[in-house]
């Protein structure tokens, strides 16, 4: 039995207050499970855990996640009290999204070592690791190659049990076998190089492939994501806004009929059912969420 459709808006840039609870209201009222705020360093983007707090305080039944914290900014201990604190307030809406870091641009220019991809995958195995502990247990204790805690007590009482939804997100092999031992969702994704698509970048079948192999008997609990920012409805009443600046995404066109049967396809194909668009589709793809959230 598939999993039922969901779908998440990736939102970061507000002008002000009122425009940021307005984006929030309306990705609740048109059906989109949650809103999704990156981690990133670039100019204008809200930093998510206030912004997300303020989107949690203007809804009722919208989830909120990060999409996805940047393991190297944030010590697990710290993160940890933040995701509590959120899930606390929010009465269990939040879903926490962890990556290994993509930009070195940005750890640079905030001075922080960006370590090889193995190295970053290491420190984030230990972050999750030591998340479930510090969400879970009264007391922690933790000795590992990247952190150590010890005698920690105070833990925030949860509100989601044992803890909120761990999203990890990654492309390659060391990545996607993490989290299909660890995460409750994977968003996979692309090897992106400054051409565009790596061409080394494995298919997707062979994603799913290592996913599975890696997860075991807990394949069937897992919950896959992947972001369709290409997508365009033509028979849409709300037009998609032109891109200006910054990463411009080619737009496959569908109408609704199309974009419906494309994804039913790929959730038989390979599974996913947790689907992401970009706030300025918000409107344009709405049709799609009406035909398919909850099915």
């Amino acid at each position: 039995m598939p999993r039922s459709f969901r779908f998440g808006v990736v939102a970061g840039y507000a002008p002000s207050h009122a425009a940021w609870v307005t984006t929030a209201r309306r990705a609740e009222e048109l059906g989109y499970s949650t809103l999704l705020i990156p981690d990133r360093t670039t100019a204008g983007i809200l930093a998510p855990i206030p912004a997300l707090a303020v989107a949690a305080e203007a809804t009722t039944v919208l989830r909120l996640g990060s999409y996805v914290f940047a393991n190297g900014y944030r010590h697990p201990v710290l993160l940890a009290r933040e995701a509590a604190t959120l899930d606390l307030l929010s009465e269990g809406r939040f879903e926490l999204g962890l990556g290994a870091g993509v930009s070195p641009d940005e750890f640079q220019h905030m001075g922080l070592p960006f370590p090889h991809a193995g190295t970053r995958v290491s420190h984030l195995e230990e972050t999750l690791q030591l998340l479930k502990l510090l969400f879970t247990e009264e007391t922690v204790n933790f000795s590992g190659k990247h952190y150590t805690v010890t005698d920690l007590k105070g833990n925030i009482k949860l509100v989601q049990q044992p803890h909120p939804p761990l999203l990890v997100a990654g492309a390659g092999e060391r990545m996607l076998k993490l989290a299909a031992r660890e995460a409750d969702i994977i968003a996979i994704g692309s090897k992106i190089s400054a051409q565009g698509r790596d061409p080394s970048d494995p298919p997707l079948e062979q994603k799913i492939a290592w996913i599975k192999e890696a997860a075991g008997p807990r394949a069937a609990d897992l919950e896959l994501s992947q972001t369709i920012y290409d997508l365009e409805i033509t028979d849409s009443k709300a037009a998609l806004p032109a891109q200006t600046g910054g990463w411009v995404v080619p737009k496959r066109p569908y109408s609704t009929e199309q974009a419906v049967e494309f994804l039913l396809e790929q959730r038989e194909r390979y599974g996913f059912s947790y689907l992401q668009i970009q706030a300025t589709q918000m409107e344009n793809f709405a049709p799609v969420v009406a035909r398919l959230v909850g099915k």
